[in-house]
């Protein structure tokens, strides 16, 4: 029986089965699980994509030829690695633009390109071409005017001469657009009723002889606009005008103001000579101190003081006549 453990042929079969065994055991413990080396390299190698909006230049002699019809930005889509895509739209250390510098005068299809970005990233480009119109440049300068809706002032303010400043300013763009230009507006927009002096900065607008808006550029593009409205004003002698007094009453009024400052248009104020106050008595028995809300006159935007105190004088007439 010890000769049949000690057989070579036994020993190695026995060695194959624990060697098995143990292969079983490793990856059953092991199986599924990636190492962090592992990890690390997968999270590397993800890929990503993603759309940026980014600024289309242009390549052309800007002291001679003006461009138009091409749009602002294009549409980048990058594909790639996580990391350099990511690394990629947090730097933008690329750019899209069209080559002009061959191109002649009129409209041309011309191709976006890109350059600055990794060759390990793939890329696509929405619009892929562009439609442009190539011009000679022209430059001029032009005087500001002022549009604005004068009905909105309230009545009895008057206008004064608005300003602008700058006066004139530089416009810049093809030469068929510039030829065209009739006036520079600044074009104002006043709150209803409006009785104060108007400041504002405004956008500057390139119009035709048929009011139609020109793709020009304005240099400044705005400019500060002073509307000023004002009203007149005048001194006027306050009469008081006793009503309803009563028969056995004999009555003293004295106003603590002679005079008031009434305000609106100058042709209406022209007119007023004093302002009358009426004084109700009806109801004043004893001496007393009234205050009485001026009545405007038909014209005057507003007065001030708007009331004014009365002192009133109260004695009985027989008491009156008792004393003579």
């Amino acid at each position: 029986m010890k000769e049949f453990w000690r057989k070579s042929w036994f020993i190695r079969l026995v060695s194959l089965l624990i060697a098995i065994l143990l292969v079983i055991y490793v990856n059953d413990t092991q199986g599924g699980f990636l190492t962090q080396g592992q990890t690390s390299r997968t999270r590397q190698t993800a890929n990503k994509t993603q759309t940026i909006s980014v600024p289309l230049q242009v390549s052309v002699d800007t002291d001679k030829y003006y461009v138009v019809g091409y749009p602002e930005k294009v549409n980048i889509t990058l594909e790639g690695s996580t990391a350099l895509v990511t690394s990629t739209i947090n730097t933008q250390n690329f750019r899209a633009y069209i080559d002009l510098t061959s191109q002649s005068i009129g409209t041309h299809d011309v191709k976006v390109h890109v350059n600055g970005i990794s060759r390990q990233i793939s890329y696509s480009i929405n619009p892929k071409t562009v439609h442009v119109n190539i011009q000679r440049r022209k430059s001029t300068t032009m005087p500001i005017q002022i549009e604005y809706n004068k009905s909105a002032v309230a009545h009895g303010y008057t206008l004064g001469h608005s300003s602008v400043y700058p006066q004139q300013v530089e416009v810049t763009g093809a030469r068929s657009e510039v030829e065209q230009i009739d006036q520079i507006i600044a074009k104002v927009v006043l709150p209803n009723e409006i009785t104060h002096t108007y400041e504002r900065q405004v956008s500057l607008v390139a119009q035709d002889r048929k009011g139609r808006q020109l793709n020009v550029v304005i240099e400044p593009a705005t400019a500060k606009v002073t509307i000023p409205i004002s009203v007149a004003k005048k001194n006027v002698k306050v009469k008081l005008q006793p009503k309803h007094e009563r028969n056995n009453k004999i009555y003293s009024l004295t106003a603590k103001n002679d005079y008031v400052t009434i305000y609106g248009a100058e042709k209406d104020l022209a007119k007023i000579k004093s302002l009358q106050v009426p004084i109700n008595l009806s109801n004043v028995a004893a001496s007393t101190t009234k205050t009485v809300s001026l009545a405007i006159p038909h014209g005057v935007v507003k007065a001030n003081p708007a009331q004014i105190s009365i002192d009133i004088k109260v004695e009985n007439s027989d008491a009156k006549g008792s004393k003579n």
